[in-house]
């Protein structure tokens, strides 16, 4: 899965002031992320609000990004959910040609244990024509997908090839990286430990910075891959202070101020979502200014 190693972005969802999606911003959001050198798209992930879209929604959006991009770089897919077969059903209802791979987070609010992650995964991959790329991040879904469990699961099933690794704990990433098989991806799903993650080995990251500075996010993703340990921790000094900012009232909060800043959207999202605060949005602007 050549396709994933580097610097993968999780698409932020525009939105208008009367809350529909901003059909329109797309192009220019995909022209700005080739333009910056990003390797692939992630489209319905957790950036892009997608617990808050219809299947209309979801639908039409796939179809502008698709056609978009045009096969420029690959894309990937968010597909999951905590009722298992439901998510089967959505693989099976969806044309997924345009497609390289599948992220598919663990479920939430049910909390499953590790027998049962296995085999919704398990089930999940015996089910998808793609490649799936396993989404761990405990943060948001209120369990943890240990590494032992990953092992079983990239040992038994060969549609699952990946990992993107969201917990921010280097420990973790470490342990995962020592067992699973060598042609098994890890990827940093935490920005501001990816460059940690990718210096002990991971192979790629699906960020939520580079929606806004894909460019500088970019080389910190490849100096991280080729091992260049100064050249990465000097351009990844330079934006710390915004990785970090972006998230102070979650994600995409954040990040949708820096895309307002670039007038690549406007900065909307959905309830329970809301806008920063005045606060943030002073804080964050300031430190954007030189990228912009």
């Amino acid at each position: 899965m050549k396709e994933l190693v580097g610097h993968g972005v999780a698409l932020i969802t525009p939105f208008k002031k009367n809350g529909e999606v901003d059909y329109t911003a797309i192009p220019k959001i995909i022209d700005h992320l080739i333009s910056g050198g990003v390797d692939y798209l992630v489209v319905l992930g957790t950036t892009g609000e997608t617990a808050t879209l219809s299947e209309n929604e979801k639908k039409h959006l796939i179809s502008t990004i698709v056609k978009y991009n045009a096969g420029r770089i690959p894309l990937v897919i968010g597909i999951g959910g905590n009722n298992t077969n439901q998510v089967i059903k959505n693989i099976n209802s969806i044309d997924l040609s345009p497609f390289v791979a599948i992220l598919s987070v663990t479920p939430f609010y049910n909390k499953p244990n590790q027998e049962g992650l296995y085999q919704h995964f398990g089930a999940i991959a015996r089910n998808s024509s793609l490649p799936i790329v396993l989404y761990n991040v405990p943060s948001r879904t209120g369990v943890n997908l240990l590494p032992q469990t990953v092992f079983r699961l990239a040992n038994d099933f060969s549609k699952i090839v990946a990992i993107k690794e969201a917990t921010g704990d280097i420990k973790q990433a470490q342990t995962l990286l020592n067992i699973c098989p060598g042609d098994f991806l890890i990827l940093s799903g935490d920005d501001e430990t990816s460059l940690s993650m990718l210096l002990a080995g991971a192979k790629g990251v699906i960020s939520v910075i580079g929606n806004a500075i894909p460019e500088e996010f970019s080389k910190v993703v490849h100096y991280g891959i080729e091992g260049s340990v100064k050249e990465a921790y000097q351009t990844q000094n330079k934006i710390l202070d915004l990785i970090r900012s972006i998230y102070d009232e979650g994600n995409p909060t954040g990040i949708k101020v820096l895309m307002s800043a670039l007038g690549l959207c406007e900065n909307y999202l959905r309830l329970p979502l809301v806008p920063a605060s005045k606060d943030l949005y002073d804080k964050l602007n300031r430190s954007f200014k030189k990228f912009i």
